[in-house]
């Protein structure tokens, strides 16, 4: 993986941690870092579940598999804000 494709996954990462964390209703009570770490992990397990079920590559933006990114981030903002809120 060459810095270019490092640096895509941080922006695309902080992007995606971003949606997610506006999905969720409420205050999340986790720093930015750690909102981009959950929306990089997010992203790439999004796009190994989309590559599996067989919506990774279509025409255009790839709609289901940022739906399920962004889902996927959702769901990991939750469980580390719970987490950490409960130090």
């Amino acid at each position: 993986m060459e810095i270019t494709g490092i640096i895509t996954a941080l922006i695309i990462g902080a992007v995606i941690g971003a949606l997610g964390r506006l999905v969720l209703p409420g205050r999340q009570r986790i720093s930015f870092l750690l909102t981009i770490a959950v929306g990089i992990v997010a992203a790439l397990l999004g796009t190994l579940l989309a590559t599996v079920m067989g919506v990774a590559e279509t025409r255009g933006i790839d709609w289901i598999e940022l739906f399920i990114q962004i889902a996927l981030a959702a769901i990991g903002v939750g469980i580390v804000s719970a987490a950490v809120g409960r130090r």
